[in-house]
């Protein structure tokens, strides 16, 4: 059996279909695939056609068919609310079951969507796997959700129940979810037969009679009651996950059951290095991708312990949190944005607290979501003491598209480059005519098709969307929307969303090359790069900084000394002279800086609030800044 990264990804290249095939024997099958690949299904191709099997069966029966019952399958740790919750395997069997059973009861069956609107609580991830376990298609829609997005996505998957919860807890205030999700299903074209709410001791509310079921009730109603899988085929969806869309309709990713299955129980040894039985961390939540594959289905399928994690990185009660959940549950690898370790690096420049608590049994954290800049990685890897591994991916793949991968041992480090393709993805860099550049230079970065198993297969009820939107531009390739390069090495480096590549005076430059340097200054917490319209040059960099606690220096000080950075390492061609101050940068709820509607502030375009922003606010104190040093921007 090949172990080292190369001779693993060598025999996929040799022989695809035989590598997944190798692969998908980890997965119980009721009726076990032909083949691995068939070219003549779907946009590009499917995988595991024939197949027949269940996730729910794999990520719980069949674990505590072989003994693990006992061992727990998911913690739940809320430092919001001051609880603490373990589930075995074997009580997670029952709890699923017992909602499946209330889900059956209300019409839910193979094929019906159901919209999650959830917060970080066991109920949500219980209510994942029920619908798994008949055959039903959820769609997750993260708590707290503005009423109008919430409709869309109602609206776009016609589901036919939608589980909630009274409120949502966020350090300092409660979001009530039930005022939401009343608004959303009356402005609503498609209306849901009925909602499940799970009132929580924080905030309850009152249900419609008739429409709105208590959680509660029905789960003690059905407790002790035994519910079969039902038999889907590899091909059928397992749920929809939508992300932004540019044209402002959300776009729903379609996530099938057979492949999502094998790719994400190989990755769980072969990125992360874990073994069934360790306890695996993902602090992010669901509603986002890494929260379906890295909270829910890869650790159950691999038969880890998974965390489910109610607080943020600082503020529940300080930036010790995270150090706190793994010395106390014995995490061996933690799997976050790099923003949070910016958030924590603010609060702590020195990583003192980490000294508190016991990480010896720690051994990985892993960083994804965003561009993991050097000097974030660099602090981790000095005040942790374990590697450090930026990995790169996106919803649309759902698990590793480049990474370093721990359990074929590490490679050498390269900072700022997340490493490798992973065995599947044949990542190429074209320019915009689609030939192939040279090692080293900037281009558009590609997947040659067909895309490996988990990725998605198409958007849902949108096809042709779906070719438009990654197959058209590029034909025979996965169109990523990023820029990049790839070195002699063959490690890739990811640049910026091809968005986010100005050009300069006739110059294509990266915004996130820019943004590496700005972060390597010792009193920047964090940092973004965007482009603004310059008559005379096209477009111009300009800088957004925060910074750490604890700093003497002015802020023009700071201000002056990272334009002289950026011109040490970038050069005088990046014409980088405007830098400026910020509290705090505006970010969707997983982390990523909303850079592309800060260009259109500073540009003076009609801009729309982002339905992901964490806190809308942000961009009036941003706009404020972009004023006060001369920015134009348009009246709202």
């Amino acid at each position: 059996m090949p172990s080292s990264y190369a001779e693993v990804y060598r025999s996929w290249q040799e022989d695809p279909d035989g590598f997944w095939m190798d692969q998908a024997r980890a997965i119980d099958w009721f009726e076990a695939p032909e083949k691995a690949f068939d070219p003549d299904q779907g946009a590009y191709g499917r995988w595991f056609v024939g197949g027949v099997t269940n996730p729910c069966h794999n990520c719980l029966d069949r674990h505590v068919a072989s003994g693990r019952g006992d061992q727990a399958a998911l913690i739940y740790d809320s430092p919001i609310t001051g609880t603490k919750r373990s589930l075995s395997y074997s009580e997670m069997l029952a709890e699923v079951e017992a909602f499946a059973g209330a889900l059956a009861d209300k019409g839910i069956g193979k094929g019906d969507r159901v919209v999650l609107y959830m917060p970080m609580v066991p109920e949500a991830i219980v209510a994942m796997l029920a619908c798994a376990r008949l055959g039903a298609v959820h769609s997750v829609v993260f708590g707290g959700f503005a009423a109008s997005e919430l409709a869309t996505r109602i609206d776009d998957s016609k589901a036919k129940l939608v589980v909630t919860a009274s409120c949502g807890i966020e350090p300092g205030r409660i979001v009530a979810y039930k005022p939401l999700l009343d608004a959303a299903i009356a402005h609503s074209h498609h209306k849901p037969d009925a909602t499940i709410v799970l009132q929580r001791d924080q905030h309850r509310c009152e249900l419609i009679e008739g429409r709105d079921f208590d959680y509660a009730e029905l789960m003690s109603a059905n407790r002790g009651r035994k519910v079969a899988c039902t038999p889907v085929a590899a091909t059928d969806p397992l749920y929809v996950l939508y992300t932004s869309g540019t044209t402002g309709q959300p776009k729903g990713v379609v996530r099938d059951n057979g492949g999502h299955m094998v790719a994400l129980e190989w990755s769980m040894h072969a990125m992360y290095g874990l073994k069934p039985g360790e306890v695996f961390w993902a602090a992010s939540d669901i509603g986002w991708v890494v929260g379906h594959s890295y909270i829910v289905y890869a650790p159950l399928l691999h038969g880890n312990t998974t965390i489910v994690f109610e607080g943020k990185p600082v503020g529940t009660p300080d930036a010790g949190t995270f150090w706190r959940v793994i010395a106390e549950h014995n995490v061996a690898a933690l799997f976050t944005a790099p923003t949070a370790f910016r958030a924590i690096r603010k609060e702590d420049p020195q990583g003192s607290l980490i000294s508190n608590y016991d990480l010896s049994g720690f051994r990985a954290l892993f960083l994804a979501g965003e561009r993991a800049d050097p000097d974030t990685i660099q602090w981790a890897e000095r005040v942790l003491g374990v590697p450090v591994i930026d990995h790169w991916w996106q919803t649309e793949t759902g698990w590793t598209i480049a990474g370093n991968p721990m359990g074929l041992g590490l490679l050498p480090v390269k900072y700022g480059s997340p490493a490798v393709p992973m065995p599947g993805y044949d990542v190429q860099v074209i320019d915009d005519a689609g030939h192939p550049v040279p090692a080293g230079t900037l281009g558009n970065v590609v997947v040659k098709l067909p895309l490996p198993p988990g990725c998605l297969p198409t958007l849902w009820n949108a096809d042709e969307r779906f070719h438009n939107a990654y197959l058209a531009e590029f034909p025979g390739f996965y169109k990523t929307a990023d820029a990049g390069y790839v070195d002699g090495d063959g490690y890739l480096f990811i640049m910026a969303r091809t968005d986010d590549i100005i050009n300069v005076a006739g110059h294509r430059l990266s915004t996130g090359g820019m943004e590496e340097a700005v972060s390597s200054h010792p009193d920047v917490a964090e940092c973004a790069v965007i482009g603004i319209a310059d008559s005379m040059k096209g477009q111009i960099p300009a800088g957004f900084i925060v910074i750490n606690s604890g700093v003497e220096k002015s802020d023009e000080e700071i201000e002056k000394e990272v334009v002289r950075l950026v011109r040490d390492q970038i050069g005088p061609v990046a014409a980088f002279k405007t830098v400026m101050v910020v509290k705090r940068l505006p970010k969707t709820r997983s982390g990523k800086i909303l850079r592309a509607t800060m260009q259109k502030i500073a540009d003076g375009q009609e801009w729309k609030m982002p339905a992901t922003i964490d806190d809308p606010g942000i961009l009036d104190e941003i706009a404020a800044v972009m004023t006060k040093h001369g920015i134009a921007r348009k009246a709202d």
